[in-house]
């Protein structure tokens, strides 16, 4: 006898399939986006590239193609799905540029300080646990038990963090660490500003304005530095790692998430992507030698604890 399986079961494969396919694209996202820390340090280490200039670049990259996917998201909207934005939601957008251009900038700046991993671990990790010890205010809520657990587990894991440091490098990187805990609270910014944008514009073109408005706003700051100066002798593979910067970890991340969030819960994705962090840690331990130490290691438990806490908090 042969097995012919119903429309029911046909659908629950179906549903597997979407959902395993969701998962695998959040996963890419968050390993191509870890690449963007350890290509960084990279460039900061080999060429005389400047932090901001490179979050600049990255930027004004990436932008041009959330255009062309806002352009096709938008032709694929039926027309009385238009979007139409108010001038509140406009605001939100132009807020979250600002947000963006600042975190871009002082994310990279904190690479180029400490190293990719820490960066990236206290921006990344640090990050949730502050947007939910200022929503709490915000929103006029106390903050519960878990929130309180995330908060000591972040400031645990971010000294544990700095400890390993000091123990591997032999210097005390703290200027570094301030800058990439100023990225962590700004990030935070970005994520509370985000929820008053939520459902006011499809993503590209949030993505589109977002990194448009950031742009604009490094662009005076890095011609003031003089960041633009010796871009000239950054070489070809200095470009290429640029443009790579620009395309795969941003627009092709970007894609790869929010295409993996259309068969994704919230909650899977904010799980998932407690691994980019880690995948920064290993890629520049491979790629640039750079070791977090024991206490690095153990710090960097302790931070993916305390995210995941805050995503528990935060389905909650």
């Amino acid at each position: 006898m042969r097995f012919i399986p119903s429309l029911v079961t046909t659908r629950f494969i179906s549903r597997d399939s979407a959902a395993l396919r969701g998962v695998l694209l959040i996963v890419l996202a968050a390993l191509l986006w870890g690449t963007t820390g350890v290509t960084a340090r990279y460039l900061f280490t080999e060429t005389d590239l400047q932090p901001l200039t490179l979050a600049l670049l990255r930027l004004c990259i990436a932008f041009p193609c959330f255009y062309l996917l806002m352009r096709r998201e938008l032709r694929r909207l039926p027309a009385d799905q238009q979007p139409r934005l108010s001038r509140s939601i406009l605001l939100a957008l132009l807020a979250l540029g600002v947000f963006q251009g600042a975190y871009q900038g002082t994310y990279m700046l904190a690479v180029d300080l400490t190293s990719a991993g820490i960066a990236t671990l206290i921006a990344l990790c640090v990050s949730p646990v502050l947007v939910l010890l200022l929503a709490a205010p915000l929103l006029g809520e106390k903050p519960g038990w878990i929130t309180v657990l995330a908060l000591l587990g972040a400031l645990t894991g971010t000294l544990l963090l700095v400890a390993g440091d000091l123990e591997v490098s032999g210097q005390l990187r703290l200027t570094g660490i301030l800058v990439a805990l100023l990225a962590a609270l700004i990030y935070a910014g970005f994520t509370l500003t985000s929820r008053f944008a939520a459902g006011g514009a499809p993503v590209f073109t949030t993505a589109f304005i977002c990194f448009l408005t950031g742009a604009l706003v490094l662009l005076p700051v890095v011609w003031l530095q003089g960041g633009f100066a010796g871009l000239g002798q950054l070489g070809v593979t200095g470009w290429l790692l640029v443009v790579y910067i620009g395309l795969v970890p941003t627009c092709l991340g970007y894609l790869c998430f929010f295409t993996g969030m259309k068969t994704t819960s919230a909650t899977t994705s904010s799980i998932i992507m407690t691994l980019e962090p880690m995948f920064v840690a290993l890629l520049a331990w491979l790629w640039l030698g750079e070791w977090l130490g024991t206490l690095g290691l153990i710090g960097t438990a302790v931070l993916v604890v305390s995210v995941l806490l805050a995503t528990r908090q935060k389905a909650g």
